[in-house]
């Protein structure tokens, strides 16, 4: 594979730059969210988005007939580092993991009514998998689709809903087939947030990010809202997880977090003596460096591999988001340990070592490595997928 970006390419990201420097806005970008709080929760981040859609930039790798532009992963994946880096919000669930899935499996009722408002960023999602007893493990969720006249009725929990608060539709897994084996029987529904029966509460996590639980009750949900074919749901939260661990968990934030720690220890005496001279300290930033760049080859496997067609490649989607987010995690605990007591000062205190950001991103890269499947369960993956072996080993 080439790991170097064509002249076309390298262009585009030079388009992007010059569009983000003339969109800079401090309530737009902020370096200190990441990742999975990169998110378009605000109006002037929800104007941004539009702005976004209107030069083209979502839906790009779409088909010419949704609106896409058919163009290379690859692009995908350079504007949402651009936007990362910069501590913006991402292209998100919509462009991804609705959009793409409703566009190969989703009815044409859906397609007309969802896909031209992802394109303009009309529409926010939430995605509903996780429940009390079934976490990174979405195939074990219980919340109950009971078939009536004319479509489904909804009853359960689900929890760890980010940007339920905020969405005004819900992308919702049930079990439709108790009796089914435990990767079948689950369905795809498109549900209003807003409909009566779904109440929200807030869950805050440790990185200050709000997250939801959501209790469903008596929800009525039409047959053409329906992802799919019934039964067959979970075959799609699998191709769009593969989506999210790789887009959801951008490599830009972990490479401008190293350079700020990198930019510390070049500058700062402890002791009298520069921490660049330390050869404990040198040890520790040389490994993390060769670290980040495994983790930056790996993303670009997975977008050369995702270039071939076909659905996302699991096993590098898993491997990128295992290895980048444990990665993520080191270089927090690195940056807290190297800072030493001033890394606990909050985040954006101007007198703390890196202004705060190492206490931050140690509360965040604990959230990363559960946010779209925990890391135990990547390893399941990989191991199954990747290396053959059996369920039960």
């Amino acid at each position: 594979m080439d790991f170097e970006f064509s002249p076309e390419q390298a262009a585009f990201v030079k388009e992007v730059e010059a569009f983000l420097d003339a969109h800079a806005d401090p309530e737009v970008f902020d370096l200190t969210r990441e990742n999975m709080a990169q998110i378009v929760d605000t109006p002037k981040r929800r104007a941004f988005m539009a702005e976004l859609g209107r030069q083209g930039w979502l839906g790009m790798t779409w088909p010419a007939e949704y609106g896409g532009r058919e163009q290379q992963g690859v692009y995908e994946y350079l504007l949402n580092e651009q936007l990362a880096g910069r501590g913006g919000p991402q292209i998100g669930k919509g462009v991804g993991i609705i959009g793409k899935t409703l566009i190969r499996h989703g009815n044409e009722t859906l397609k007309r009514e969802f896909l031209p408002k992802i394109l303009r960023n009309e529409v926010e999602f939430a995605v509903g998998y996780s429940e009390p007893n079934a976490g990174s493990d979405a195939a074990s969720m219980q919340l109950k689709a009971t078939k009536v006249d004319g479509g489904w009725v909804l009853n359960g929990q689900k929890t760890w809903t980010t940007s339920a608060h905020f969405a005004e539709w819900y992308w919702v897994g049930a079990r439709t087939d108790p009796q089914a084996p435990k990767h079948h029987g689950i369905t795809l529904f498109l549900v209003p947030i807003d409909q009566e029966g779904i109440s929200v509460n807030a869950i805050w996590t440790m990185g200050d990010e709000r997250t939801n639980e959501v209790y469903l009750d008596d929800v009525f949900v039409p047959d053409d809202h329906v992802v799919g074919e019934v039964n067959r749901g979970f075959q799609y939260i699998s191709e769009a997880l593969d989506l999210e661990r790789f887009t959801m968990f951008t490599f830009s934030p972990i490479a401008q977090r190293l350079e700020l720690l990198i930019d510390y220890v070049r500058t700062t005496v402890r002791d009298g003596v520069a921490l660049k001279d330390d050869p404990v300290v040198r040890r520790r930033i040389a490994q993390l460096v060769t670290e980040a760049e495994v983790a930056r080859v790996m993303g670009l496997k997975f977008v050369f591999e995702s270039a071939k067609g076909g659905a996302a490649p699991t096993a590098e989607a898993s491997e990128y988001k295992l290895f980048a987010t444990e990665l993520s995690k080191r270089l927090a605990d690195a940056s807290m340990d190297i800072a030493g007591p001033g890394s606990q000062l909050r985040v954006k205190t101007a007198d703390a070592p890196m202004e705060g950001r190492a206490e931050s991103t140690y509360r965040y890269t604990v959230i990363d490595t559960i946010g779209g499947g925990a890391s135990e369960i990547q390893k399941n993956i990989i191991a199954r997928r990747k290396l053959g072996l059996p369920k039960n080993f």
